[in-house]
């Protein structure tokens, strides 16, 4: 291998985006190694598809990884894939949270263990085929202060020695934006990331693939988490716990009446409307889940906004200059990856945590999604969104006789 140029550890998934970012990282003069994780357990009932932890993406990426002339290897991450990902998953909807699997794995596995592997092969940086922008900068003699968009800064490119710190940007691309999914990386992270793709839209990388002749070209996106066959969390929930792992209850509305029994929390979500009890006059959604009591909480569609709420193991990026709690400022909040953003104002608080104000109230605040605090374009940081506290339904709790021991 050639020292005289950096090298590179790309994670390809055996999809046009990562095949792509390959061959852009070559041409930029990088030497690029090639890495597959193979993350797939035993019992993972997807693993024969065509998925990121299935063996078809391996030998996908294998050819693309001849086609452009670089080295390819399959790292097992299995057993941290199971640690780290599918049982935080699991865990999270036995917690009666709605767990974000995408954004550990990238924390924890691709830009988290990758690095030793990255490490022992020499690498510089590690490479994926997100859409999000990573400027690596420098801040000399720039006042950085709290009003957020008068901040500037120097880009230097990578090869600068003298950058203090990395910027998290969205991808140019606002379809398929995945910075979202990166806020939670910190600093020694981002900065030896690299995202070729950042400023590019998916038909000019498609168009790039067909060039090149990779039988990826067309392959289609995956719009499903890897590990969950057909989107069927709940289907994958039993056959990875088991039936016996459920936490069941009962169903109260936002009153404290009793409306049903229900077969575990595990199987509901914030918003959900699909597999509640029938008879009412309006449709009802789940407004609540308390896994302290197992119980569902169900109401009408004006009980889902919500106006104001916390988050918690915030990751504050040094762009934010978040240095004393309790120092407010203006911002944008994603609640969810598809959500189109909401100008709020955010509150730095103790112990990891921050309170979102939101100038314009929210439908379905869902507890343990992110929450992704922007400004224009520049991720400030990002948390985890707690459940609120009820004192009406605490109450309600109270005066129910199945609460009385």
């Amino acid at each position: 291998m050639n020292r005289d140029k950096q090298r590179v550890l790309l994670g390809m998934s055996g999809g046009v985006d990562s095949s792509v970012a390959g061959y852009l990282l070559c041409e930029q003069g990088y030497e690029v190694i090639g890495v597959t994780m193979k993350v797939w357990p035993q019992d993972c009932i997807s693993r024969a598809e065509d998925k990121c932890c299935g063996p078809q993406a391996i030998a996908d990426a294998r050819g693309v990884a001849h086609s452009l002339g670089i080295p390819h290897y399959v790292v097992d991450e299995a057993d941290q894939f199971e640690r780290l990902v599918i049982d935080y998953f699991s865990s999270e909807y036995q917690a009666g949270r709605t767990p974000n699997p995408c954004v550990m794995c990238n924390e924890k596995l691709k830009f988290g263990n990758l690095w030793s592997r990255a490490a022992a092969l020499g690498c510089d940086y590690i490479a994926t085929g997100h859409y999000a922008i990573i400027e690596h900068v420098v801040a000399a003699g720039v006042d950085r202060g709290r009003v957020h968009s008068r901040v500037a800064y120097e880009s230097t490119g990578v090869d600068d020695p003298g950058y203090s710190h990395a910027v998290l940007r969205k991808g140019s691309d606002p379809r398929k934006d995945q910075s979202y999914f990166l806020f939670s990386l910190r600093q020694p992270q981002l900065r030896r990331a690299l995202t070729p793709l950042g400023k590019m839209t998916k038909p000019q990388i498609r168009e790039i693939a067909r060039s090149l002749g990779l039988k990826v070209a067309d392959k289609m996106d995956s719009q499903e988490i890897c590990f969950v066959p057909g989107n069927d969390y709940k289907a994958f929930l039993r056959s990875h716990l088991g039936e016996t792992e459920f936490h069941r209850g009962a169903i109260y509305d936002v009153a404290g009446n009793l409306v049903g029994e229900h077969d575990g929390i595990e199987l509901f979500t914030i918003g959900q409307r699909k597999g509640l009890p029938g008879g009412s006059p309006r449709a009802r959604y789940v407004v609540d889940l308390d896994p302290e009591t197992n119980r569902v909480v169900v109401g009408d569609a004006e009980d889902l906004i919500v106006d104001e709420f916390e988050i918690d193991r915030v990751n504050w990026h040094p762009v934010a200059g978040i240095a004393d709690a309790g120092l407010w400022f203006n911002a944008t909040v994603k609640i969810r990856y598809n959500h189109p953003g909401a100008r709020a104002t955010v509150t730095p608080l103790e112990n990891g945590r921050a309170r979102i104000r939101l100038h314009e109230p929210q439908r379905a605040v869902t507890p343990g999604q992110a929450a992704v605090i922007y400004d224009g374009d520049v991720v400030l940081g990002g948390g985890w969104i707690c459940r609120a506290r009820h004192p009406e339904r605490s109450e309600a709790k109270s005066k129910d006789p199945a609460m009385v021991p």
